[in-house]
């Protein structure tokens, strides 16, 4: 498949599944290609490859993204290691869902969830360990009749309507057994952070320090098209700072974004002394930033 393809069918997809699509960032490195919209739903989607490619950099940025924007992370590739990705299959990527293309499809547009993940060692399901205990009693059989017809201990019997993962061949065998839906599907969205590790390196601290001094509060992304997500009162805002030239070619992209994500977009310039809007993202210079007081002002010249 070529560089340029897969990104396509990923937006082919989405677009067919009704959602509003964000303009593919074309910057580089980025932590993300594409960030989506439908009623209450909000996916950010990492496009590539080889899904191995995923580094804690770009799991930093996600997560963190996903955690302040209510939002779902995605990877979506074709390859885990030397092997393709399968249909139906969830694998995890420091603790991210990464699926294929026709997963995503299959999710998004059919609206089938998958079954299965892939853990070391093989495929895996999660069995609905209240409904096995539920249909085990009512069978009137004891952990102990169970874990010989399966072969296992009674202490796998156990751990299964804990809610310990299993084969698909075992799950498919109590299914049989007890003529119930015990296997539990995944849901891609409604993301819960785990906390992916982080970077190596703490993110850069030169975002401006006067964004704290007015009572915002500041994350520092790793290689998002924007350097962090300023929070205040309610509002976020996607923040971009550097030199004119630099800024001014994210701030369509951070404009765009925002747009999709109801929030606020901004450009602080090192070179700039003004302040103005280009499209839905405001350009201040970081001189005019070392006058504001109050970050209800900065809301309001972003609202203006």
């Amino acid at each position: 498949m070529s560089q340029d393809r897969l990104p396509q069918m990923v937006v082919s997809i989405i677009l067919l599944a009704d959602f509003d699509v964000s303009e593919r960032c074309n910057i580089r490195p980025r932590s993300f290609d594409l960030i989506a919209k439908k009623d209450d739903i909000l996916v950010i989607i990492k496009v590539v490859s080889h899904i191995d490619s995923v580094n804690a950099d770009i799991a930093w940025d996600l997560d963190l993204i996903a955690r302040h924007l209510d939002a779902t992370p995605l990877i979506v590739g074709e390859r885990a290691r030397d092997a393709e990705l399968e249909r139906g299959v969830v694998y995890i990527r420091y603790g991210l869902f990464a699926i294929s293309p026709e997963t995503l499809y299959d999710y998004f547009v059919e609206e089938v969830s998958p079954l299965v993940y892939a853990s070391p060692g093989g495929l895996y399901v999660k069995i609905r360990g209240d409904l096995l205990r539920e249909v085990r009693t009512r069978s009137q059989m004891s952990l102990g009749d169970l874990a010989s017809e399966l072969g296992v201990s009674r202490r796998t019997i156990s751990k299964y309507e804990s809610g310990m993962g299993t084969t698909l061949d075992v799950a498919i065998r109590l299914e049989e057994l007890f003529n119930a839906p015990l296997i539990e599907t995944i849901e891609l969205v409604g993301y819960q952070s785990s906390g992916p590790q982080a970077p190596a390196e703490t993110p850069t601290g030169d975002i401006p320090i006067d964004l704290e001094r007015i009572g915002m509060e500041v994350h520092a992304m790793r290689q998002a098209p924007f350097q962090a997500l300023a929070l205040f009162d309610r509002h976020t805002i996607l923040t971009a700072y550097g030199t004119s030239q630099r800024v001014v070619k994210r701030a369509s992209l951070i404009g765009n974004i925002s747009q999709i994500t109801k929030t606020f977009a901004m450009c602080i310039a090192t070179d700039y002394k003004k302040q103005k809007k280009i499209g839905k993202t405001l350009l201040i210079g970081e001189e005019h930033l070392h006058t504001l007081e109050d970050g209800s002002e900065l809301i309001d010249m972003i609202n203006g």
